[in-house]
């Protein structure tokens, strides 16, 4: 009789979740450093309006990052 040691439908979704979340916070913070830097580039030009709405992209990139850090830390702890 031969053990079974890993499962193999966990370990894949294990991996798929692992690659989509890290690709997931990578666009977002990724997203929030673009913000940032038209947020300046827009401010130096005297565009209130659109430097407005870049810093809002990027206030909402880093929250969907803080939310992510969050979830992951309160998913590995209770496991």
């Amino acid at each position: 009789m031969i053990a079974t040691l890993v499962e193999g439908q966990e370990l894949l979704e294990t991996v798929i979740a692992s690659v989509v979340a890290g690709v997931g916070v990578t666009a977002a913070f990724s997203v929030a450093i673009w913000g940032v830097g038209r947020f300046a580039d827009l401010s130096r030009s005297e565009r209130p309006l659109a430097a407005g709405a870049a810093a809002a992209i990027a206030s909402v990139a880093l929250l969907v990052v803080v939310a992510a850090v969050v979830f992951g830390t309160i998913a590995m702890t209770r496991k």
